[in-house]
Formats: C-alpha cells, structure tokens, sequence
C-alpha cells in the first residue's frame, strides 16, 4: 500500500505498507481508504505470529565488512520498529512489505534450538564463533514468551560453542545466568545497541526497544556479572544523533562497557522510502538537511552498496564521524584490548545423550 499522506501509527516505526518491489502489482490506497483499513482491520496494529518451518538454523555470512562468519535468526522480522533497518527488504523474499508488515507479521523458527543441536551434532561443523542478531533482534519483544534465543544459548553453552550477541532489548540480562557461565570460558561476549540517550528520539525511531537507560543498566548488569559487554553506535545519522556519540560512549563506559562500534546509517533499497517517510512524519523540519547529510557520507548519494565503505562511509563527514568516535573511546578507555572469543573448549556429548533423539519437537502456540 503506498501513498503520499502520512500518519504516525503508534507503538510502529513504518507508517505504510510500501510497496513489496518484487509485485508486478500495487495499489495506490486513498486517504480514507488507510483510515478505513486501520479502523476495521485492528490487525494491522498488532503483531501476528507466523510459523517458519525453515529446517536450518546457522546461516553462513559472505560479506567481507562484517565481522563475523556464522549468525543464527530464529526470527524473521522483527517487532521493535526500526525505521531504519537494514533487514526489512528482507520481509519482500516473503511476499510482503518491508513497512508495517516487517515489525507486525513475524515469522518464528520454534524449533530453533533442536536444529542448532542438530547442526552443531554433525562431525562436519568445525567450531566457530557464532553471532546472535546479525538480522533481527533476537532478544525482540516476542523472545519474552517464545525464549528461542535462551534455548539456542543453552545449547551453545553445553557445546561450549562461543557466541557473540547485539542487542536493543534489556531482556537480555534474563539470560545474564548462561552467559556468566559461557564467559568463564571466554564463550561469550555482548552488544547493547544505543541509538541516543534522548529518550523521545529513541521512542519515534525505535518504538519497541527498551529505553535507552535501560539498555545503560543492562550494560551495568552484564559488566557486574563478568560477561563482556560493548556498545554499538548504531546506526549513526548526521544530522540527527551524530552529535550524542560521545555521551553515548561516556555513558556506556560508565555503565562497564569495555568496547565500542559505530555504523553510519545505511539506506539499501526499501528501507530509503520508510526512512525518508519517517523523517516526513516525526520531524519534517530535518528532513532535507539529514538527507543532504547522507549524501555527504555516501558518495552524493542516498546509499552505498559497495562492501567497506557501506559500513564506514566516506568523505569529510564521515572522516570526521571516525575521529570522533577514535577520540571518545580512548578518552573513556574503551577498545584498549581485543576479547577472543575461544573455539578450544568444543565438545560434543555423547549421541545417547542428545535430547533431540529422545524427547519430541519444542512445541509453542503460533498464531
């Protein structure tokens, strides 16, 4: 559904439906016709479960700018609304939009853990560190009732698979008993993703992520139990949340952070006319200047597909963005040592003691 008026939907990062770009076919909604639609189908609004019966689980990642080789998502979608994620086009590959579609259709893997165990089961799998997130949240609202993420942890732990994990969510300091123990053997390590301190900002751009001074004391929770613990920047408008990189950092390192990333926001495909459309609802006034701003980073151009400098940006401004962040994270100590993960203590247990063989499916109720 694409259209040329904008709402602000509440507790929704999108304020459409755009348009899925693999449809030969749309239909161009009038006015009433989307008020219509959002007062006689309340569905839209809420979020609706979706069983996926995808029979793998550990993806393997080509992409030469990121850091890490295997993910695992046992999510696809994702409820906390980001205006500008990256994973959305992926809900198009579903038949569906990367607006509202995106944060309120979720598709759940609920035998995640079984085929992880299964996986990590096969003599074929050599260990690796393995990352958490690496599309959507795994510690996302639904991870409350579902805990798909703390049973793939509990089998990680008992192969002593090391795992690396990013999140927006402060629900990950429910699962601080596995990963204490994961990072006694150097098994574990975590992200807490701050966007900005300002907690308006946070709710218009991130509408179901924790606040931000919760995900501060889920920094502080994970310090104090000796899970290593970092903060992402990400993603890092101009314009519009550059300037708070150095409180960002400065808070998280108070909190017992001990590293740090930045990503400059990036715009492939779908997610351009979603963020464009949320600068138009939530703050009009900086959308020409946050605009012109990316184009700076990004070659005079909106997005940058290339590998490298997608993740980094260049010019300028972001030359400058880069400083900033190299000056704050030594100001406050921050990435003054690297933390490997260790694939040494690898085990598999014995076939007649796999869980899998013996106890049927996990079983949940999925809309």
């Amino acid at each position: 559904m694409t259209r040329e008026f904008r709402k602000d939907i509440r507790g929704r990062g999108a304020s459409s439906n755009v348009s899925n770009r693999y449809d030969s076919l749309a239909y161009e909604a009038t006015e009433e016709d989307f008020d219509n639609y959002l007062e006689d189908e309340k569905s839209v609004l809420r979020t609706q479960v979706f069983k996926d019966s995808s029979r793998t689980i550990i993806t393997s990642n080509k992409s030469p700018d990121i850091g890490f080789s295997y993910s695992i998502n046992a999510y696809r979608g994702c409820e906390h609304g980001c205006s500008y994620c990256y994973a959305r086009p992926t809900h198009e590959y579903l038949g569906m939009s990367p607006g509202l579609d995106f944060e309120s259709k979720i598709f759940v893997k609920e035998e995640a853990p079984q085929l992880l165990r299964e996986a990590l089961m096969k003599k074929s799998w050599q260990p690796e560190v393995i990352f958490m997130s690496g599309i959507t949240d795994c510690y996302q609202p639904l991870e409350r009732k579902m805990q798909l993420t703390r049973g793939c942890l509990k089998v990680l732990a008992e192969f002593k698979n090391p795992v690396g994990m990013i999140t927006k969510n402060a629900l990950v300091t429910r699962d601080v008993d596995i990963l204490q123990e994961m990072a006694a053997w150097s098994g574990a390590k975590v992200y807490l993703s701050i966007t900005s301190l300002d907690p308006d900002l946070a709710r218009r751009l991130e509408p179901r992520t924790s606040h931000p001074e919760a995900r501060l004391k889920a920094i502080e929770t994970l310090a104090k139990a000796g899970v290593p613990v970092g903060v992402n920047v990400a993603p890092c408008i101009p314009g519009l949340n550059d300037h708070e990189m150095p409180q960002i950092l400065k808070a998280a390192a108070d909190a017992g952070a001990t590293s740090a990333g930045f990503t400059p926001l990036r715009l492939p495909s779908t997610v351009l006319p979603i963020f464009t459309e949320w600068l138009e609802v939530h703050d009009p006034l900086k959308k020409d200047k946050v605009l012109n701003y990316v184009r700076d980073i990004r070659g005079g151009k909106l997005n940058d597909p290339n590998f490298g400098s997608r993740m980094r940006g260049e010019g300028p401004r972001a030359d400058a963005m880069a400083q900033m962040f190299k000056l704050y994270t030594r100001k406050y100590g921050l990435n003054m040592k690297d933390l490997n993960l260790s694939v040494a203590h690898f085990k598999r247990p014995p076939a007649h003691l796999d869980p899998s063989r013996s106890h049927g499916q996990l079983s949940f109720n999925i809309e």
